[in-house]
């Protein structure tokens, strides 16, 4: 029979201190890992992704409308200011929640442009001989016949209003009625404009919805025709 060896009490305290260092070690690792300061998050740009480039020129279209109200007020213009605030609020939480810088402020491909609506009522020459408020020759925004083509050239984004689909627009009156085409994915609405906009044509949050691209909030290459 194999005898068995007995561990004196001198070995067993010895064997024990060195599991109590390991074990202690092993905790103070664990401790150490878990207390480290995780990496600071970074924010995207405009320049750096084309989610923050759309939200960026959804925030500056709003922003450039507030100041276009206040620089030429009339009785409505607090409402339109106090609506738009509470949209760019919104805004700023798509953006944090899209990792992009909070606040940043862009606005899009357009020129700056006169912050009313253009006179439902052509001038006198109709589209001939004028340029249209977004560097067009020939057509004039509300101007421009039905089936016809405007806003060449522009990008389109979002207001961030609720509600049923629908535009707003600085260049065509209430009632008017504007197909946006996605040349991107071939998508396509029609909506009315309702209200006054610092852009060409901004769709709202519905209306967006039904052009867009997955994860987007911005269409680069847009068609949009007067079709009413």
């Amino acid at each position: 029979m194999s005898r068995r060896r007995s561990l004196g009490p001198k070995k067993k305290l010895a064997l024990l201190l060195s599991a109590a260092t390991v074990a202690g070690g092993g905790a103070f690792v664990m401790a150490t890992t878990s207390n480290a300061s995780p990496p600071a998050a970074t924010t995207k740009s405009a320049a750096d992704s084309t989610v923050c480039q759309g939200l960026a020129t959804a925030l500056g279209n709003n922003e450039r409308f507030i100041a276009g109200q206040r620089a030429n007020p009339d009785a409505q213009s607090e409402a339109r200011i106090a609506n738009r605030e509470a949209v760019i609020a919104q805004i700023k939480v798509q953006q944090e929640a899209s990792g992009c810088t909070v606040g940043e402020s862009a606005q899009g491909s357009q020129p700056a442009q006169p912050e009313q609506p253009a006179p439902s009522q052509p001038a006198a020459g109709g589209q001939e001989g004028q340029a249209g408020q977004d560097g067009q020759e020939g057509q004039a925004g509300g101007g421009a016949a039905a089936g016809e083509q405007v806003c060449n050239g522009s990008t389109v984004t979002l207001s961030g209003e609720a509600g049923a689909p629908a535009a707003s627009s600085n260049q065509f009156p209430a009632g008017t009625r504007l197909k946006v085409t996605n040349l991107d994915n071939n998508k396509s609405t029609t909506v009315e404009v309702t209200s006054v906009s610092g852009s060409c044509v901004l769709l709202n949050n519905a209306a967006f919805e039904q052009v867009r691209e997955p994860g987007k909030f911005l269409i680069r290459r847009a068609v949009i025709e007067k079709v009413g």
